[in-house]
């Protein structure tokens, strides 16, 4: 369940839905955390297939710039926040739809590195996208590692991202990540916020 803060922002915990397809609803920005834009797979509400994933600083809801209800639904992989963006003038309209279009092409590429190719490299790209690039390979840190691995989306949506096993997915995180710590117990998904949009905007 989301919780509506007073501006208008919506406060996401890992694997909540967002939005359903055929909903209703303004255009959000991404404050933190990476949603997922999938669609219905078979008649089985709860089988999706995921299309594109928006990280902090991204718009979703891309629909509310043409008044149309949403096409794809859309779950928060990580803790996220969305902030309602206000279409005030027909300028601004068009401003954003400049900012989408990018965006589409930036996130087409993402997806497409998250689906082919050999699963480890899938998977790393992932970790890129969660700002973890620098923990990649490197030996040793197992409390910074348990801290990573907590972050991380849970299991089977991370298999599903980058379109393999679970059991896959382990051993390509097996080798891509430091062992976790003895006491760590079961990897675990994560109350951790991802890179904020204005951190990443000062980075950038």
């Amino acid at each position: 369940m989301s919780c509506v803060h007073l501006d208008g922002a919506r406060v996401f915990a890992r694997a909540d839905t967002v939005w359903l397809p055929g909903d209703l609803g303004p255009l959000w920005r991404v404050a933190y955390g990476i949603v997922c834009l999938d669609r219905p797979q078979g008649v089985d509400p709860d089988v999706s297939h995921p299309v594109q994933l928006a990280l902090p600083g991204d718009l979703v809801g891309l629909e509310a710039l043409c008044d149309q209800p949403y096409r794809l639904g859309a779950s928060a992989i990580t803790p996220a926040r969305l902030e309602p963006v206000v279409l005030d003038s027909l300028a601004t309209r068009e401003s954003l739809l400049q900012q989408a279009v990018m965006q589409l092409q930036c996130r087409s590429l993402d997806i497409a590195a998250l689906r082919t190719g050999p699963v480890p490299q899938r998977v790393a790209h992932v970790l890129r996208l969660l700002g973890h690039e620098s923990a990649l390979g490197v030996l040793g840190g197992t409390a910074h590692a348990d801290t990573i691995r907590a972050s991380l989306p849970r299991l089977r949506e991370l298999a599903s991202v980058v379109d393999a096993k679970t059991e896959t997915v382990c051993r390509a995180l097996a080798r891509l990540l430091p062992p976790r710590s003895r006491r760590s117990g079961p990897a675990r998904c994560a109350v951790f916020p991802l890179v904020t949009h204005e951190a990443r905007t000062r980075l950038s």
